[in-house]
């Protein structure tokens, strides 16, 4: 077990391993460091100490045969019988790596009467889909689900999953990794491989979106990734495609510790990340009562109601119609900026977008630089004025 400790008798308080720590998590008090709950035993401090004073212990890295572990598996997440966008946008990076590694994709699909999602699985890429479909698989339950992926997992060895980073997966992948004490690296925005060590190299954004951070799972096995919908094209689908089908049994049910009582649709939260259009609210919309404004030329467009950090932190508006690095990535053939600034971590949130019109009373707002259409004014004057136009228009 991997543990850390000051040597009292041998620091001398110099505060090397202060500016060492990224994450702030050592003070110096009477000339004698110590470490807070905020440490990560990453062991930067360690290094950095020239007196020996801090006694770092690593966890003692166990190296598992990996040589059985071949394949590239896409959790097919499923709602009420029908395919999530970012199953399709998934299996065409699984393809992918798969031609580098030389390998199979294989799509795991969990529910009931879902037999008749394999033949648009094959099409969009998948070499094998492997089908559970049983009653009692037809509401998802992290813990059902978890005890069967990792079931699978355990009998068939895959070398890499990936899972969509939706509400679902989110609770999904961490259960699984974590019974199978392998590593899983989150909202992944580039995958690729290095073929010669089959490894997957998994890139997220780190420390606040300030850098990019390439994680490698070198010594367990399956490599595991969760990526946001939308961050990656879908094939062009092929109905021509052959591919294997196997149904796998589901003889003895699973029995989960919590229980769903009903579905709640939750509109919004579905249009945000399927939305042709968004109308995004920053903070320079002034007040809640003010984002009535962009729901009105949401309305008169058809379009969906994002928002930024700031305004969700506020609470203004729900987390759910969040966009950037820490809600939604999003990719609408039109995406109106209200009153947003257009911070790196709002950008990050923005994928292929065609077209962003920009509304903002600072003509440096950064969300300029993007932007191809841009208005410098105040956004509660300007919003009505198209709001009316675009409603003349429709009449």
């Amino acid at each position: 077990m991997a543990s850390i400790d000051i040597i009292k008798n041998k620091c001398v308080g110099c505060k090397k391993c202060v500016s060492a720590c990224p994450f702030g998590a050592i003070e110096v008090e009477n000339k004698k460091a110590s470490i807070g709950e905020k440490c990560t035993l990453c062991g930067s401090c360690a290094e950095s100490c020239h007196f020996g004073a801090i006694n770092f212990v690593r966890d003692k890295i166990i190296k598992n045969d990996l040589s059985e572990y071949r394949g590239i598996w896409v959790f097919a997440e499923q709602r009420k019988g029908k395919l999530k966008s970012v199953a399709l946008e998934l299996l065409g990076k699984a393809r992918e790596l798969a031609e580098d590694l030389d390998t199979e994709t294989v799509a795991v699909v969990l529910g009931h009467n879902i037999e008749n999602l394999s033949k648009e699985l094959i099409a969009y890429g998948a070499d094998r889909v492997m089908v559970m479909d049983a009653d009692w698989l037809s509401g998802f339950n992290d813990q059902v689900y978890g005890e069967v992926m990792v079931g699978l997992i355990n009998e068939h060895k895959p070398e890499i999953v990936l899972m969509g980073a939706t509400s679902n997966g989110r609770s999904l992948a961490p259960c699984i990794s974590s019974a199978l004490s392998t590593g899983l690296t989150a909202d992944c925005t580039v995958l690729e491989t290095d073929r010669e060590e089959r490894l997957l190299l998994q890139t997220r954004p780190a420390f606040g979106g300030n850098l990019m951070a390439t994680i490698v799972c070198p010594n367990n096995r399956p490599q595991m990734a969760t990526v946001r919908p939308k961050l990656f094209k879908p094939l062009n689908p092929d109905y021509t495609r052959n591919g294997r089908v196997d149904i796998l049994p589901a003889s003895s049910q699973i029995e989960g510790f919590v229980k769903k009582i009903r579905d709640i649709d939750n509109e919004e939260e579905i249009n945000l990340t399927e939305a042709d259009i968004i109308v995004g609210v920053g903070k320079g919309i002034g007040s809640q009562k003010n984002i009535q404004l962009a729901q009105e030329l949401a309305d008169a467009l058809g379009a969906a109601l994002g928002a930024s950090r700031p305004v969700v932190d506020s609470g203004w508006m729900p987390y759910c119609q969040q966009v950037g690095q820490t809600g939604k990535t999003v990719a609408p053939k039109l995406y109106i900026a209200c009153g947003i600034s257009g911070a790196i971590q709002h950008l990050a949130g923005l994928a292929d977008i065609e077209t962003i019109v920009a509304i903002n009373n600072d003509p440096d707002a950064p969300i300029f630089k993007l932007a191809n259409y841009k208005i410098v004014g105040d956004v509660k004057e300007i919003l009505p004025l198209i709001t009316d136009k675009i409603r003349n228009k429709k009449s």
